[in-house]
Formats: C-alpha cells, sequence, structure tokens
C-alpha cells in the first residue's frame, strides 16, 4: 500500500491511552480528544512515521499552555518537561508563541479557542513547519536527526484543564496541504475517489426518477424498478456511510448542498426522502451509526467553524441539523440515544462570541464605538448632563445602527435554534411510539440530574454560557407551545400567568434528585407530614417505601462521607461509568470516558463507587420509564397533576408535559445560569471603566499642544453590544420571576405542605430579581417592565412572610430571605413596596425583626432595623462616612451605600409593638443590650492585640482576617447603638416609665454600656486613638465619628424633651463609671491635666462635634451644648449631697452603690442593680446558692 510506506503502527491512529502518556489526562472514548488533569501531562499518538511528508491537525478547544508536535519513542517526559523540552521532541506553542527543541526562540502567532494547528513533517528534507487556521506559519525546525530508529510520533503537552481534539485523517483534513502529503490515517483518502461518482451516480439518478413525478407527493411505494435500483446502491453503499470520514466529507456536504438551493427547509422534501430511503434499505446499525455521525459531524462543524459577519455557516449547519430532525423516525432514534447520551447537543442553542475581531467583521459592521457614560452604576441618569456634541450624535447613530444590524443575524440564528427545540417538543408525532416531547422530558431531566448532583465536578457540568442561551431558547419554545394550547382550550391559563401546581412538590410523579426542600429531606418530610398528606392532597405514603427511604438515607450517608475523601481521584478514575465527564471541553462532543494516570493506576478499579451508580440507574430508571399517560394523565387519572390540595383551583392550567419543563427551566437558572449574568455584568463594567477612562485620555490629550492619535478600545467596545444582554433576554427573566412568584404564592396557601417545595424556586425568585436590577445594561431600565411595580410588592410580601417562617428549615436559604430583605429596604423604589404590602403582614414582619436576638443569626434583622432608622438618628444622614469620603468605594451599587431612605409607616409599627406588647420590650431590648456588650468587648479585645503587634520592634503583620473581624465587631456596636437609638425615640417610656416592671433594670444597663463605651473611646491618648491613628487597610470603618454621635443621639434623647427626664440624669450619674468629661469630650473640651501635660509646640487637633457641621445640624448641636451644662450642673450638686458612705454599707458585689435590696429567704444584701441583673440568667443567690424567691427594699436603720 502506497499510503502505508513511511510508517509503523496500527492502520487507525488514535491516542496511546495503554504507554505513551505522563501524568493525569481525561480521553474522549474515540481517543482523539483530551483533557490535562495535572501540572503538564504529555500524550503521544499509536503510529510513527519514518519517511516521506506527513500532516495532522489539532482543534485548539482552550487557548492556554500547550506544546504540540513530534517526539520520538526515546523522549522521556515529566510534570515540568514536555513535547520540545527534551533532544529529538520539537512542539510550536502559541500560548506564549514560540517553538521549543531543548531551548526556545519566538515563532508563529498566538492561537484562540477554535483555531486549527496543522502538524507537518517532511522526513526526505528533515524539516518541520506548522500552520495556523491553514496559513504557514513558515519552517520551524530543520536539519532534524533522521536514521535509523528514529521515527516521530505525534505528541503534545497540555496543563491542567486546556484541551484539544487530533484528526490524523479519520476526518477530512479542515485544511488540506498540497499533494504528495498523507495523513496519517492512511486508507479511506484514497476511497474518496472512488466513492463520490458512485454516491452521486447514485442520488442524481433518484433525483432524477423522482423530479419527474412529483416530489411533494412522492411514497416509498415507488417504482418497483426505481427502488430495486435504489436497493442495489444503497447494497454497496450503507457500509460506507458508517465511516465518519466518509459522513462528513461527502454526505453531509451533499445534504447541505441541497440546501444551498435556497429557501425554507420544507422547501426541499429530498432530504426526507432519502432518510426514509436510508431506514427502508439500510440495516438498523447502520442507519444509527451514519445518523450518529452525521449528527457529531454537524455539531462539531457549528461549534467550530469561524464566525462571519452574517453567521452564515452557523444558519447553513443549523437548517440541515432542523431538516434531519424533520425526519420523524430519524428525530426519535436521535431524541433516544444520541441527542443528549452521546453528544452535548445544549452546543446548538450556543451563539459563540468572536474572539479575533478583524476575523468576524465587527469592524466594518460597527465601524465606530460609543459607550453611554450619561447613566451612573445604578442606572439613574446622572446629575450632571452633558449636551452630546455633533460628533458624539453621529458615532451613537452609526454604533446603534451597527448593533441593530448584528442582531438581526443572531435573531435568524436563535429562531433556527427555536425551531428545532420546537421539533424536539413535538407532542403530535405518536406514529411509532412515543411522542418526542415525552422522550426530550425524560432526558432533559437526566440532563439536570448530571448538573445538579456534580456540581463539584467541572468536567460534566454544562458550562454556564451555553446553559444561558439553553435557557431562552427554552422558554421562547415553551410559551410558544403554551400559547397554543391556550389558543385551541381558552378555559386554560396563558403563559403570562403561568405558574408550577405545589402537588409537583409531593406527588413523587417528578423527580427532584436530591435537592433540598424547604422543610428539610424529602424523606424526613415524608415521615412527619405523611397525615397531612393523606388528609389535604389524598396521597398515601406507602410503609414499604418510608422504610426503603430511610435505609437508603443511610447508605447514602456512608458513601457521602467515604466518597469525599477519594472524590476526584476516585470519580475520574471511573470516567466513562460516570455521567460524562470532560464537558468543559470535551473537544470532540463526545463522552470523555478514559481518564488516564501514571500515578494511579490502582484507582483504574474501585470497589465501593460502582455500587453507588448501579444503585443511582435503579432509582433514575423511573424516569425513563414513564410514558406520556404518566405525564399527562387520562380519564380519572391526573397524571402530574395528581392529589390537588382544596386551596388550589379546579382551573386547568396547560399540558402537563409543558409544566415540566417549566419547572426543569425553574431548576436551570437555578444551577448556572444567574452566576453566569453575573460574570457578563462584570465584563461590561470591565468596559465600562475603560471606556471612561480612554474619554478621560482623550480629553487630556486634547488639551496637549501636539496632537497625538491614539486608537484605544475599539476592539472591547464594540465587542460590548454582545454583552448588553437585550431588552427580550430581560423580559424572559422577569416573566420567570413573576412564575416563581406565582407558584410560591399558591405553594404557600397549602400550609403545611409548602415545606415540601424545593429551596431553589425560592433562590431564583430573589436572584432573578437581583439580575433584573443590577445585570442587564443601564438602558434597559427595570421601572419600564409590565406591572413591575405589583410584582414588586408580590416579591417583597413573599420575603417579609417567609424569612422567618417556621416551615422553612435551611439555614442557608433562610439567611438569603433576611439578606434579600435587607437589601429590598435600602432602595426607594422597593422599600415603598414594603410599605404597600397590607397591614397586617407589615406588623407581622416587624414583630419577627423584633425577635429577641438569641437562637438566631441576629447581625442581618439588626441591619434592617438600622437601614429603616437612617436618615432619622442623631448626625445620621450620611450615606459615606466622613473620614472616607476622599477614598473611592469599590462598588457604589452596594446596598449600603445607598441614601439614607427611613420608613416612618414601619417605624410607627415598630413603636406600636414595642409600647403595647409589655413582653416583647424587655426581651427585645435585654439581647440588644447583651449583644453590645459582647460585640464591644470582643472589639476591645482586638484592638488591644492589633496594637500589641504594632508597638513590637521587629517588623510584623496583622492577620487581615483579624482587621476584618474587628471591623465587622465595631460596625455591629454602632448599628446595635442606632437601634437603641431608634427605640429611645420611638418609644422612650420603655426605659422611662418605672411602672413598667422591667424599665428600671433596662435604663441602668444602658446607662453602664453608654458609660464604658464612652470611657472607652474618649480616653486622651488611649488605646482606640492610637489604633485609629494607624489607619490600617481593612480597619476604614473605625472612627471616633460614628460612634460617639450614635451614643451622643442616645443621651440627647434621654435627657431632653420627654417626661421623667430626671430619671435618666439621676441613673445615668449614680453609674459609678460615669465621667463628665468625656461628654466635655464630645464638644472638643480638653482636660486641663492634659493640656499642662502637652509641650505647646504640638498641635493636636481634638475630636469635636462643631467640626461636623456637614451632617450634625444645629440644633442638634444646640442639644449636646445644653446637655453637657446640665450634666455638669447635676453632678456638682450630686457631689455635694452624696455623704462619704463607710465600706460596710456598699454593695458587696459591685462597691459602687449603698446596698439598697435584701433576699428572700436567706437575707443577703446587695444593690438593686446587682441583684435585678443576676436574677436575669440565674436565681440562686450569689453568695449561699439558695434559691432566691423573693427580693425586698433595704434601707439601713439609723443610729440613735
Amino acid at each position: 500500500d502506497q499510503v502505508a510506506e513511511g510508517r509503523l503502527g496500527p492502520s487507525t491512529v488514535v491516542l496511546d491511552h495503554t504507554s505513551g502518556f505522563e501524568g493525569l489526562l481525561l480521553v474522549d472514548d474515540d481517543l482523539l480528544g483530551v483533557i490535562g488533569h495535572s501540572n503538564f501531562g504529555s500524550i503521544r499518538a499509536t503510529t510513527c512515521v519514518y519517511k516521506g511528508k506527513w500532516i495532522y491537525e489539532v482543534l485548539i478547544s482552550s487557548q492556554g499552555l500547550m506544546q504540540i508536535g513530534w517526539c520520538t519513542l526515546s523522549c522521556r517526559f515529566n510534570q515540568e518537561e514536555g513535547v520540545g523540552d527534551t533532544p529529538d521532541s520539537y512542539a510550536y506553542d502559541g500560548n506564549r508563541v514560540r517553538k521549543w527543541n531543548v531551548t526556545t526562540t519566538n515563532y508563529g502567532k498566538s492561537w484562540a479557542a477554535g483555531d486549527i494547528v496543522s502538524c507537518l513533517i517532511d522526513l526526505d528534507e528533515g524539516t518541520i513547519a506548522f500552520c495556523l487556521n491553514g496559513i504557514s506559519l513558515g519552517t520551524a525546525f530543520d536539519n532534524i536527526t533522521r536514521g535509523a530508529g528514529m521515527a516521530y510520533f505525534p505528541a503534545i503537552s497540555l496543563s491542567f484543564k486546556e484541551s484539544v481534539a487530533f484528526n490524523f485523517g479519520s476526518r477530512p483534513l479542515r485544511y488540506p496541504l498540497a499533494a504528495g502529503r498523507g495523513g496519517l490515517k492512511g486508507k479511506e483518502p484514497v476511497l474518496r475517489p472512488s466513492l463520490e461518482p458512485c454516491v452521486s451516480l447514485g442520488l442524481s439518478l433518484q433525483e432524477g426518477k423522482l423530479v419527474e413525478k412529483d416530489t411533494s407527493v412522492w411514497q416509498l411505494q415507488g417504482e418497483p424498478t426505481v427502488l430495486i435500483t435504489l436497493a442495489h446502491i444503497f447494497n454497496y453503499f450503507a457500509p460506507l456511510m458508517c465511516k465518519v470520514y466518509l459522513v462528513e466529507d461527502v454526505l453531509m456536504t451533499f445534504l447541505l448542498s441541497i440546501l444551498e438551493r435556497g429557501g425554507a427547509v420544507e422547501a426541499h422534501p429530498l432530504i426526507q426522502q432519502l432518510l426514509d430511503l436510508m431506514w427502508l434499505l439500510m440495516e438498523e446499525y447502520e442507519v444509527h451509526e451514519c445518523l450518529k455521525q452525521l449528527l457529531m459531524s454537524l455539531l462539531r462543524a457549528y461549534r467550530f467553524s469561524p464566525i462571519i459577519p452574517d453567521l452564515g455557516l452557523q444558519i447553513h449547519y443549523l437548517r440541515l441539523t432542523i431538516a434531519v430532525l424533520k425526519h420523524e423516525k430519524s428525530r426519535k432514534y436521535l431524541l433516544s440515544n444520541v441527542l443528549f447520551d452521546v453528544l452535548r447537543s445544549v452546543v446548538f442553542f450556543y451563539i459563540k462570541s468572536p474572539l479575533r475581531v478583524e476575523e468576524a467583521g465587527l469592524q466594518e459592521l460597527i465601524p465606530t464605538t460609543w459607550w453611554p457614560n450619561r447613566f451612573t452604576k445604578e442606572g439613574k441618569e446622572s446629575k450632571e448632563v452633558k449636551e452630546e456634541s455633533a460628533e458624539e450624535r453621529l458615532r451613537r447613530r452609526a454604533y446603534e445602527r451597527g448593533c441593530q444590524r448584528l442582531k438581526k443575524r443572531i435573531e435568524v440564528v436563535e429562531g433556527l435554534q427555536v425551531q428545532i427545540l420546537k421539533l424536539l417538543l413535538n407532542n403530535k408525532d405518536r406514529g411509532g411510539g412515543e411522542a418526542s416531547r415525552y422522550i426530550f422530558l425524560n432526558k432533559f431531566r437526566k440532563f439536570l440530574q448530571e448538573n445538579a448532583s456534580n456540581r463539584g465536578n467541572l468536567t460534566v457540568l454544562c458550562p454556564p454560557e451555553y446553559m444561558v442561551c439553553f435557557l431562552h431558547r427554552l422558554i421562547a419554545a415553551l410559551r410558544f407551545f403554551w400559547d397554543g394550547h391556550k389558543a385551541k382550550t381558552p378555559a386554560t391559563l396563558s403563559s403570562e400567568e403561568a405558574y408550577i401546581p405545589p402537588q409537583l412538590f409531593y406527588n413523587g410523579k417528578v423527580d427532584y434528585f436530591d435537592l433540598q426542600r424547604l422543610g428539610g429531606l424529602l424523606s424526613h418530610l415524608k415521615k412527619t407530614l405523611k397525615d397531612d398528606l393523606a388528609a389535604k392532597a389524598n396521597v398515601l405514603i406507602d410503609p414499604a417505601e418510608l422504610q426503603a427511604v430511610t435505609m437508603d438515607d443511610l447508605d447514602e450517608d456512608e458513601e457521602s462521607a467515604m466518597s469525599a475523601a477519594q472524590r476526584p481521584s476516585a470519580a475520574l478514575a471511573i470516567g466513562g461509568a460516570l455521567a460524562r465527564p470532560g464537558w468543559l471541553s470535551s473537544p470532540t462532543l463526545g463522552r470523555a470516558n478514559r481518564f488516564l494516570s501514571t500515578a494511579a493506576v490502582s484507582l483504574m478499579n474501585p470497589r465501593r463507587p460502582l455500587g453507588t451508580l448501579e444503585k443511582i440507574k435503579v432509582r433514575t430508571l423511573t424516569v425513563e420509564q414513564r410514558t406520556e399517560e404518566d405525564i399527562e394523565g387520562s380519564h380519572g387519572n391526573e397524571g402530574l397533576l395528581l392529589g390537588r390540595p382544596p386551596e388550589e383551583p379546579e382551573q386547568p392550567i396547560t399540558e402537563n408535559s409543558l409544566l415540566e419543563v417549566l419547572d426543569g427551566i425553574v431548576m436551570m437558572y437555578n444551577l448556572s445560569v444567574h452566576q453566569q449574568l453575573g460574570k457578563m455584568v462584570g465584563v461590561s463594567d470591565d468596559v465600562n471603566e475603560y471606556a471612561m477612562a480612554l474619554k478621560d485620555t482623550e480629553e487630556k490629550i486634547s488639551r496637549c499642544p501636539k496632537r497625538v492619535s491614539i486608537s484605544g478600545l475599539p476592539a472591547s467596545s464594540s465587542d460590548s453590544s454582545s454583552i448588553h444582554e437585550k431588552r427580550e433576554k430581560m423580559q424572559d427573566i422577569y416573566w420567570l420571576l413573576r412564575v416563581c412568584i406565582r407558584t410560591i404564592e399558591h405553594g404557600d396557601r397549602t400550609g403545611s405542605l409548602f415545606a415540601f417545595m424545593p429551596e431553589f424556586y425560592l433562590s431564583v425568585a430573589m436572584n432573578s430579581y437581583s439580575a433584573l436590577k443590577n445585570y442587564f445594561s443601564p438602558v434597559n431600565s427595570m421601572e419600564e417592565l409590565p406591572g413591575y411595580e405589583e410584582t414588586l410588592m408580590r416579591l417583597a410580601a413573599i420575603l417579609a412572610k417567609h424569612f422567618a417562617d417556621s416551615r422553612i428549615v435551611g439555614t442557608d436559604i433562610r439567611d438569603s430571605l433576611m439578606q434579600a430583605l435587607a437589601s429590598y429596604v435600602c432602595y426607594p423604589h422597593s422599600l415603598r413596596a414594603v410599605e404597600r404590602i397590607p397591614e397586617e403582614q407589615r406588623i407581622s414582619m416587624m414583630k419577627n425583626l423584633l425577635a429577641p436576638y438569641e437562637q438566631r443569626p441576629w447581625a442581618q434583622t439588626n441591619w434592617i432595623l438600622v437601614r429603616l432608622w437612617r436618615g432619622c438618628g442623631f448626625g445620621y444622614r450620611y450615606t459615606r462616612l466622613p473620614h472616607l469620603l476622599k477614598t473611592k468605594p469599590e462598588d457604589a451599587s452596594l446596598p449600603s451605600l445607598q441614601k439614607p431612605c427611613p420608613s416612618t409607616l414601619l417605624q410607627r409599627h415598630m413603636a406600636d409593638l414595642l409600647r403595647s406588647d409589655r413582653d416583647l420590650a424587655p426581651s427585645f431590648l435585654n439581647s440588644v443590650l447583651n449583644q453590645l456588650n459582647w460585640a464591644f468587648s470582643e472589639f476591645i479585645g482586638m484592638i488591644q492585640e492589633i496594637q500589641q503587634a504594632a508597638e513590637r520592634l521587629e517588623r510584623n503583620f496583622v492577620d487581615s482576617r483579624q482587621l476584618k473581624v474587628c471591623a465587622t465587631c465595631f460596625d455591629l456596636s454602632v448599628s446595635l447603638l442606632r437601634v437603641l437609638e431608634m427605640t429611645v425615640t420611638l418609644a422612650p417610656e420603655i426605659f422611662l416609665d418605672w411602672n413598667r416592671p422591667s424599665s428600671e433594670l433596662l435604663l441602668r444597663r444602658l446607662a453602664q454600656l453608654l458609660n464604658q463605651v464612652l470611657n472607652r473611646v474618649t480616653a486622651e491618648r488611649n488605646l482606640f486613638d492610637r489604633v485609629v491613628n494607624l489607619r490600617l487597610p481593612g480597619l476604614e470603618s473605625v472612627d471616633h465619628y460614628p460612634i460617639l454621635v450614635a451614643v451622643t443621639g442616645i443621651l440627647v434623647r434621654l435627657l431632653h424633651g420627654p417626661a421623667h427626664a430626671e430619671r435618666a440624669t439621676a441613673v445615668l450619674l449614680a453609674d459609678p463609671c460615669f465621667q463628665l468629661r468625656s461628654i466635655q469630650y464630645l464638644l472638643g473640651h480638653a482636660e486641663p491635666s492634659a493640656l499642662a501635660a502637652a509641650p505647646p509646640t504640638t498641635e493636636k487637633r481634638h475630636f469635636s462635634l462643631h467640626t461636623y457641621t456637614d451632617y450634625i445640624s444645629t440644633e442638634e448641636l444646640a442639644k449636646v451644648d445644653k446637655m453637657l451644662s446640665h450634666l455638669s450642673e447635676e453632678s456638682k450638686q450630686a457631689a455635694a449631697t452624696t455623704l462619704p458612705t463607710s465600706e460596710e454599707d456598699l454593695c458587696p458585689i459591685c462597691y459602687a452603690h449603698p446596698i439598697s435590696a435584701i433576699f428572700r429567704p436567706c437575707s443577703h444584701k446587695s444593690c438593686k442593680a446587682c441583684i435585678n441583673q443576676h436574677l436575669m440568667n440565674n436565681k440562686d443567690c450569689f453568695f449561699c446558692k439558695a434559691t432566691i424567691t423573693g427580693v425586698d427594699d433595704f434601707t439601713k436603720p439609723s443610729s440613735s
């Protein structure tokens, strides 16, 4: 054989997965695709060449660090050295744009994902060269070693997660070069000349015969002569059609040429007739293989064909895919066995963005760049709207025209993708078995399961950018069928009113895998709520099933503990048995099923995990076995809607199968779409910053005397058109938000059965709102969406009701609800939505917020209360702290950086609750005081450590985490003080009306804490001062202002205005920690002793509220002055009237107050403050541990 001369090895060339590799690698099951799974893994092919001219191609799937080329059998590689790093190995590296043969020099051009590298070797001349996308990069090496024993293998070294696919000639080369260069495959290129006439002859004969009769009415029962002739042709032709090379080179090209004649896909019945003939005249296994190879070739071509401006190639391949899927028998075979099982068919719904602007022709399409710089980050018009110049207007219009043209082309592709999904969701094609939609449903559920159950294993997951496109196309197809059904049966709901009925979550008809429910694990819910299920929904749980579930759970617990230890290695080692490793890139788009590891050969036959997989299979069979009747239901059988609760209306919603598709869409959004939208807005923000910087630079240059031309941002700005999510995409997410809101509302009405709802419904409701608010271009504002105000209010009602819902047990989802509510009250429009919810819900929400802080995550609720108060407190109208104004915030859209928007309505509810509920106020306030005591003590302890570290002579670093925790404790102290200020202002009688049993104790505790805070923060040259002056990164928020104005606010409210202020004064002065100089410090009155001690040269600036006139009004300052003079006067009088007390009369616990209480029955004594505080947590006497039954007032008898 002429072609085979000059090579050694098997005729079909693949990667050597038995002995020719080093490191960890994942290899596809066709042994042509490879993914790096270690630092620098290497692998070579099974065949080598020793004379002649040879070529092979490599498709680059990721553009990272790789060295591709040739090596000999004697080359030894390791984790640091790969192809090109040893003698007799030669490589090209387009990541660093170099060539390697022990030493390295610059060579070639940089590559990008989707490029084809051709590797050429000429063993007659002794040269090696490379081409990139068919363009020669020149000779890389000459005079390579030849002679006896020298033969070269194709080889590659690649780093972690990089991936490529080889073509040694088993498929047509994308860039075949001059004659005389053989692909390594050897045989099939020779077959091609003899086959092509046969194919064209066979097909033209058929075409000739059929065109004479009307092709549209042609049936398989055609003329016997034609069929017999065709049968003979197919007899020779069929075995060849199973070969990849011929399917791609001949069959696909021929089918594409039919569609090239233009017109709709329907206008070319020839493809349908050809598929009919194939099913009639070929063996079944041959048709299966041929269709599988055809779809694989189509998908490969769609994914890797270059982007040209009109997306013509992509449109071409999608049209052929539609033509093939229009054939019912082929469609069902492909759906059942290929589309989700062998292929990554989701790739068909992805539109890749070009990596090189020039190649994609974007510069011709969008000749100028423009950016909407009149918008701030929140999407609101910025204050200083500059007049648009004539030049800017022209640029903007040209940019918008270009984007419009691009959008039209993308819409054509999207339309074709939706058409594919409409074919897969067809439920009328019941000829020969089940309708396509029900096969699709089962496969789609399995696809979701793979992505939900393998969150940690990236190689299995569908990349999120594909998921985003799939989600939008699936929503379009679903709404088409939903509204189509509504048109036929007007009694059903339209897609605008879509929701998922609650029975889907508990009747077991839809598999939610092991996803968390609101009430915990499904097995636990089935046990605890089985009576409710029977009574409300008429769903009976089989006791045997309960038993099985519990045993399974035990099994799973053991397994998860076991597999956690060996997951990374074992899971990959059994690659093929697991669901589809290698998504991330498996370059050939087939399943990756071999895990190669030089280090872990023993892992190739793990014992336990295989058992697990078998068990999973048995479980998921239920999905595979469901029929149309199980889903849609029939006479007397409600299918998916079995077990309708009494609260649910009887009106039919839509076809049951569409409900399951909708449920899958919501799950998809939760799995990865939301994170991807966040990444996309990150790119958009970067472009925004570049655009601003470029504009800035241009303005500076225009002021320079000499003009300098710059061309900075054409590429990234013009690319931003693809980043700007379109209005339609925004409407899809908005529709999804409304679906979730309706679903949660319907589920909530079912009472205890609400616990069965999967957590992801609440997550998607919160995340989709956040995406609409933050992730879409500022040009598309959420306010313009239909029904926006009502949607906002319904979501507010959900958050307000469920953040403290006892039916929801997961801590993560409860935290998310709390954070969502906290963010909601930061923005005026969403805060108004909270104020619009029904009054009883508002009061219930406030009551939940005022529950005692113990035994629950209280920081978020405290933050919500602070936000409702911010803007009303003393000196509390700031958005950012005074000393931070000069620094730029990292992200101005953070909830904490929004302008104050207090809610007087919710404040009023809070005041009413605290006044009316005698038990609520003391329990809430005691918990706030406890937390303040803890937070401030922690803060002081930490700054002591920081100060000690800073004073050491050796160079040392304070742990950044410690600084962060320290700043958090400070922020918590300030926010707790603000909540106390809010309470004192709204309901002062809680502290000052001593007819209430707990008022005196609360006031004493408050005075004690305020004095401690003041003393710590205001002492001259103290610890707090020194740490603030260090200005450490991470402690930016720690400053005198926030904490001192919060304390001042409480003191001013206590000592001014309300009745009983003299009580507050007496309690404050009676506290042993009270120091008048702390109050003087607030107004910048320094201590005389400190002034005397300080040398006259140092002018130290003292803190004073008077310096913050932008933040504190003159009325507020006047109140502080008045308070200071009042306290000075009162403390003088108190000092004059106080008689010296002997030590025996002082409380033996605190030695600060005189004895004023005697305990029953043991008659021990202390002051009232000490015993009241002690009795909050403990009923035993301080001294004798007897249980105290009562406390009486004690007055010392006067000595006669």
